[in-house]
């Protein structure tokens, strides 16, 4: 209550004031502590550094938020899904928690507008959404409490942006249908992976080619190995699929 009442001085006078504004367009939250949402939206490639050489940065919230993440997504499949297995839930949550929704999340919600970043161009934003999404989800959790971050994430987000329809047909190892495929139809599949030269410290970049049957059919790239074989996985399996109708 107190904070609300004092909120129009800040969207004005505060130093802060386009932070306390872009909370209460995102997320309808009023911050208690604003310097840890301003430090969830400093991506590692942007750090600060403190005078002993420290630095600062989102990657400690980020941390802590896909933790709770995985804790309120777990709550809200439990509700959502009460006649459904062990093993549906988890294969949901996993879907969930991927880089690819939660970069989609970070997108749909606007969050990726705001995020601060150096380098890396369009490719290597996109990578860093889903992780600021993490990082502001810890700042919520420390800020404002578990049941706060859960009913936000919930009400909010998950059941305005989240098609569970949608999610449950979602197929999330393209690797492994992959080279099940090449196994049943006798072809070799091979995953040639190596780091970009582009590539840093703080922000790697992996490409892999796979080969079937020593022809090149598709092409990956991402923050790890895993990532960019499953995406080039995903493009040979698209043109499976379109030669195939």
């Amino acid at each position: 209550m107190f904070e609300s009442i004092l909120l129009p001085f800040k969207l004005r006078y505060s130093k802060d004031r386009e932070y306390y504004k872009t909370l209460r367009d995102l997320f309808g939250i009023y911050p208690n502590n604003i310097e840890l949402y301003k430090l969830a939206l400093i991506h590692r490639s942007a750090s600060l550094f403190l005078p002993d050489g420290t630095p600062m940065n989102n990657e400690r919230l980020e941390f802590l938020g896909d933790a709770v993440l995985e804790s309120v997504i777990s709550d809200f499949l439990f509700i959502e899904f009460p006649e459904q297995n062990e093993g549906f839930l988890t294969q949901m949550r996993s879907k969930m928690v991927s880089r690819q929704t939660l970069n989609q999340l970070s997108v749909d919600i606007g969050l990726s507008k705001h995020i601060i970043s150096q380098g890396g161009g369009n490719f290597m934003q996109k990578h860093i959404y889903g992780d600021a999404l993490e990082a502001m989800v810890g700042a919520i959790y420390l800020d404002k409490g578990y049941d706060f971050v859960n009913r936000l994430l919930i009400n909010n987000i998950f059941r305005k942006y989240i098609d569970l329809e949608d999610m449950m047909e979602m197929e999330t190892d393209s690797k492994s249908r992959l080279l099940e495929w090449g196994q049943k139809m006798k072809k070799q599949i091979v995953f040639d992976t190596v780091q970009s030269p582009d590539s840093t410290h703080n922000l790697p970049v992996f490409m892999t080619s796979v080969l079937v049957n020593d022809v090149e059919m598709g092409h990956g790239e991402g923050q790890s190995k895993k990532e960019a074989e499953q995406k080039a996985a995903h493009e040979v399996l698209e043109q499976i699929k379109h030669s195939e109708k």
